[in-house]
């Protein structure tokens, strides 16, 4: 089991003050409560890889702008997502609710995560059109599905490896059997379950990659939108490139990311420090303290 330093517990008002911040842009949506129905499991059992890594906000906005990337270097996905959502228009909401339904796929009681995941399948039903390159796409194509799975347990693992601390291959291997149950609801029945096929899978996708403006319009949104709190907006930039920075080299070269998004030694220096904090900072609003709670543990179980 991965375990973390002792948590970070901030004095009252900033405990108060950062804790609003964090609900605001992790829980947008009020009405969810991670805390009930009392005892209620979640789809992915508590003792979990993923219940230990899901918790570190920093290291998941790393992990789910890489998983982008990768999920916009194909076409079909690219355009299904730029041509469908509100992303352009109102990026900060669109990351809201793509956050929040990551952690209600973790940390949510099962059956709250079971009606969510539904949802989105049915409304992906409705997501059809043609790639500015001519290409029918279905936003339900279960090999598209299998590939934005895939590239979003990439990331969140990536990232967490690269910045937070090193995953083991026991670690590895349990996070892609624990995906497993939540990928199957949303139709990807053959998304990887080992490295090996992982792997498999991106070569495969080789030829498949390709360079767009949309990517790099995609970066520039990232860059600039209020994801952090103003005073803290700097840094946006920097978790952007250590996104980049951790897909593997030949997709930054297929997908045109060149040496500029590469970080620097003390730019990684900085990157690991924050994720490093956010992996110890416990705030009563995190959806990983709140199931903790129904689930009749302490705040800090994840966190000890």
């Amino acid at each position: 089991m991965l375990l973390s330093p002792t948590a970070i517990v901030l004095p009252g008002r900033l405990q108060r003050q950062v804790d609003g911040l964090a609900q605001a842009l992790l829980q947008p949506d009020r009405s969810i409560d991670f805390s009930v129905p009392s005892e209620e499991p979640a789809l992915i059992s508590v003792d979990s890889v993923s219940w230990r890594i899901f918790k570190n906000p920093v290291s998941l906005l790393v992990g789910g702008i890489a998983a982008v990337l990768l999920e916009f270097g194909e076409p079909r996905v690219r355009d299904g997502v730029w041509q469908h959502s509100s992303f352009r228009a109102d990026p900060l909401k669109r990351l809201q609710r793509t956050g929040l339904a990551a952690m209600v796929t973790v940390y949510g009681p099962r059956s709250r995560a079971e009606t969510m995941i539904a949802g989105v399948v049915r409304r992906h039903d409705r997501v059809a059109g043609r790639t500015s390159e001519g290409e029918d796409y279905r936003a339900n194509d279960p090999v598209l599905l299998d590939w934005v799975q895939a590239t979003a347990g990439f990331g969140f693992t990536e990232a967490y490896h690269a910045y937070v601390r090193p995953l083991t291959r026991t670690e590895r291997a349990a996070l892609f059997v624990e995906a497993l149950p939540a990928a199957k609801l949303y139709g990807a029945t053959g998304v990887p379950a080992s490295q090996e096929e992982l792997d498999a899978l991106f070569e495969s996708m080789t030829s498949r990659l390709v360079a767009s403006p949309v990517i790099f319009e995609f970066l520039a949104i990232m860059k600039r939108a209020p994801i952090l709190p103003a005073p803290a907006r700097p840094l946006q930039s920097l978790l952007v490139k250590a996104a980049v920075d951790i897909l593997p080299g030949w997709v930054r070269e297929r997908l045109e990311l060149g040496a500029s998004w590469s970080l620097n030694p003390v730019e990684r220096a900085l990157v690991r420090t924050m994720t490093s904090a956010s992996d110890r900072l416990m705030l009563p609003s995190f959806p990983a303290v709140q199931a903790c709670r129904r689930l009749g543990l302490p705040d800090t179980y994840l966190y000890t």
